[in-house]
């Protein structure tokens, strides 16, 4: 059995889901738009950078959400599926998840978005493992707005990999061959360590390293 890891934004689908997400919240009336999709802006150029504060990031992309009702969280992923991401769901992205799942090899999307908006996208996907950014909730169930456990995010990527392998029985030399799909810098070391680094849609700073390594570079998108 092979490993494969896919990042998600960028990657599997033409767009940011955690961006996007902050846009949707602002459609739905449930932030001061002006304000929000400035300051949205600014976190958003910040993780292209590579320089993003996720802890501070996730305070903020939650509060909006984090104390509506259960009903009210639910109809918004929902909606958010059918009207920006089912849309954005492109055949050659579907085909490589299952070429790689047809093969046997154990599957898994590894993203800085946060499970609440990636929960329905991997689903969407059919792959059943999703290494997300953790959302804390307190004794009740509620969302805190802060991060349980290590964020995945740049090097928190590997560890979380790593935790995740663990939690199955596994770890990394288990597997002959490693495939790691991403467009962004920021998952260099996710990337380095794998036998297979595919840069996948690679933004400018990405596609220079992987030329300059000669690793493989893949276009799923127009």
């Amino acid at each position: 059995m092979n490993l494969c890891l896919f990042d998600l934004d960028d990657t599997l689908i033409p767009l940011d889901s955690d961006h996007a997400w902050g846009r949707f919240m602002i459609r739905q009336g449930w932030v001061d738009g002006e304000a929000f999709d400035k300051q949205n802006d600014v976190f958003f150029a910040h993780y292209k950078a590579g320089t993003l504060d996720i802890h501070a990031y996730i305070a903020f992309s939650t509060a909006p959400w984090r104390d509506r009702s259960a009903a009210d969280q639910r109809a918004a992923q929902d909606l958010f599926m059918a009207e920006v991401i089912s849309p954005q769901l492109r055949p050659a992205a579907r085909e490589l998840v299952q070429q790689h799942q047809q093969q046997g090899d154990l599957v898994a999307i590894v993203t800085a978005t946060n499970e609440f908006v990636t929960a329905p996208i991997a689903r969407a996907f059919g792959v059943e493992h999703l290494l997300a950014v953790q959302l804390e909730k307190d004794p009740g169930g509620n969302i805190t707005g802060r991060i349980a456990g290590v964020p995945s995010f740049r090097e928190g990527k590997t560890v979380r990999t790593h935790e995740w392998l663990a939690s199955l029985g596994h770890k990394l030399q288990d597997f002959e061959r490693i495939s790691v799909y991403s467009d962004s810098a920021n998952d260099l070391p996710l990337l380095e360590m794998a036998t297979d680094p595919v840069a996948t849609n690679p933004s400018a700073p990405l596609e220079a390293i992987a030329r300059e390594r000669g690793w493989r570079i893949l276009r799923l998108f127009d």
